[in-house]
């Protein structure tokens, strides 16, 4: 197990950020996206849009933390963003009011995948778990690509269940089907084994 942590987003990290959901989006999803799609995203904007959800997130629940793995120096390894569910955690044709203000909904969880395997995934959902819990959440819910195994199977290995929802979301005319997961958030910390 590599020696990590996991701590909020600084506005310094959004560049980090963004190159790491770039590195992993092409390496993870190069079967899924359109490859000139991953070409083409735009490494600045990213950048942007990470430091605005840091510097101006919509309530004080939304959320970006950040894995750090310590060596002899310290490197950003991976994020996972989250708030309470809105209408982009919704499946289609769901009502407005389907999940509630106590469900949570993960929008990033990502680890650079020459990182992979090291517990960093793992540390950045039991913090916002934490977080959930701290916010009076009850439940949580993610969107997965249907053909992203790893993430499917992290998230299952974790408690995680398909609750049934799915969409596709349309990638430059190509529709790329999702399954929304879901998991109970515990009422008190689980203690660490």
């Amino acid at each position: 197990m590599a020696l990590g942590y996991v701590r909020p987003a600084r506005p310094e990290d959004a560049g980090e950020i963004a190159r790491i959901q770039l590195a992993t989006w092409r390496v993870a999803y190069r079967r899924i996206l359109p490859r000139h799609v991953l070409d083409n995203l735009d490494e600045a904007f990213l950048a942007r849009r990470w430091s605005a959800a840091v510097l101006e997130p919509p309530s004080g629940a939304h959320r970006v933390l950040v894995a750090v793995e310590q060596a002899e120096q310290s490197y950003l390894v991976g994020f996972a963003a989250s708030g309470p569910a809105d209408g982009e955690a919704l499946a289609p044709g769901e009502p407005a009011d389907a999940l509630g203000p106590d469900v949570a909904a993960v929008t990033d969880l990502l680890v650079e995948p020459r990182w992979g395997r090291r517990g960093h995934g793992s540390r950045l959902l039991a913090a916002a778990v934490d977080l959930w819990r701290e916010d009076g959440m009850s439940r949580a819910v993610a969107w997965a690509f249907d053909g992203d195994e790893a993430t499917r199977k992290f998230l299952t290995s974790t408690g995680w269940e398909p609750d049934g929802a799915a969409r596709a979301l349309d990638v430059d005319d190509m529709l790329v089907p999702q399954v929304r997961l879901h998991v109970g958030v515990p009422t008190e910390k689980v203690p660490a084994e």
